[in-house]
């Protein structure tokens, strides 16, 4: 499937503001079962944009800076990205939680997709007692690790409400999870705690989900907006698998990743300072249009 997206953020500043400074994470990783095609960038008034930054992690950064007075600030990204990417199937001889927390300490490797990166506590998500006592309820350590985790999005997803405007992107998982309420950075956040506490490797995913569902499908849970869900090293054979609990469903053709870190921090679409009077407020829209591939027109021969 091809993905046209198109992500708008619109900063409205109370009074003009002299200055200002972010940092952009809009351009979609390649990824494993995606590729991207195109990638576009319009930003008014005239800034000038960096070239890419270093990341420790899969992310594409730059830096943006306004420097001419400017009472908004509008930030549109559009993609074209091809998805190629069937749902995760729970296999007899996947290896087991236990296993994988085994050999997640066994690995070498330091890349930027290494399971080392991402099995300890981060800026915002802390290891909590109580949620990896709560999770290690359904992750049981005989059992296959993609089976094990899908239960647990399951279970997210069944036991928790989503609600938006309750939490903020500050907001500490234990808070949430105390809440039993909360959206999809919550509830992404939720998990990896409790699957970093039990010795897994699991990562943060900023990222779209497919706007409109097939026919007969049901609409997913976070597609007006940037989305988030979580990727869990799952051994050397089978690689970094998603899962959404906001959804309770695994990643496969309707999720498209953006960039991939140890938590929000690492992967916030935007993020930035500005120097002027008063607030400011945000506006946010994002579109991904499913495009089904052109049939070329059969050619005619010349006589």
């Amino acid at each position: 499937m091809i993905y046209a997206i198109r992500h708008t953020t619109r900063f409205l500043y109370e009074a003009p503001v002299r200055f200002a400074r972010c940092n952009l994470r809009l351009r979609p990783i390649d990824w494993d079962g995606q590729k991207r095609e195109r990638y576009h960038l319009d930003i008014t008034p005239h800034a000038t944009i960096s070239t890419p930054l270093p990341s420790g992690y899969p992310a594409n950064t730059v830096r943006v800076v306004v420097d001419a007075p400017a009472s908004e600030l509008v930030i549109e990204s559009r993609s074209r990205i091809v998805v190629n990417r069937p749902m995760p199937q729970i296999l007899p001889d996947d290896p087991s939680v236990g296993e994988i927390a085994r050999l997640a300490r066994q690995v070498r490797d330091l890349s930027m997709t290494a399971p080392a990166n991402y099995m300890f506590a981060s800026p915002m998500i802390p290891i909590e007692p109580s949620i990896v006592t709560w999770c290690a309820e359904t992750v049981n350590r005989d059992d296959g690790i993609v089976a094990a985790c899908f239960a647990l999005a399951k279970r997210i997803k069944a036991e928790f409400r989503y609600k938006s405007g309750v939490t903020d992107t500050d907001t500490a998982p234990i808070d949430a999870f105390d809440r039993r309420t909360g959206v999809c950075q919550d509830f992404a956040q939720i998990m990896i705690s409790g699957l970093r506490g039990l010795g897994l490797p699991a990562a943060y995913v900023s990222g779209y989900l497919r706007t409109l569902p097939p026919p007969g499908k049901q609409r997913l849970v976070g597609a007006d907006a940037t989305h988030a869900w979580v990727l869990v090293w799952c051994g050397p054979a089978r690689g970094w698998i998603g899962f959404d609990p906001t959804n309770g469903i695994m990643m496969a053709g309707d999720h498209i990743v953006a960039a991939v870190g140890r938590d929000y921090a690492d992967v916030s679409p935007i993020d930035g300072i500005f120097l002027g009077r008063n607030g400011q407020r945000v506006d946010v829209s994002v579109d991904v249009e499913p495009i089904e591939e052109e049939t070329p027109r059969p050619t005619r021969k010349r006589r």
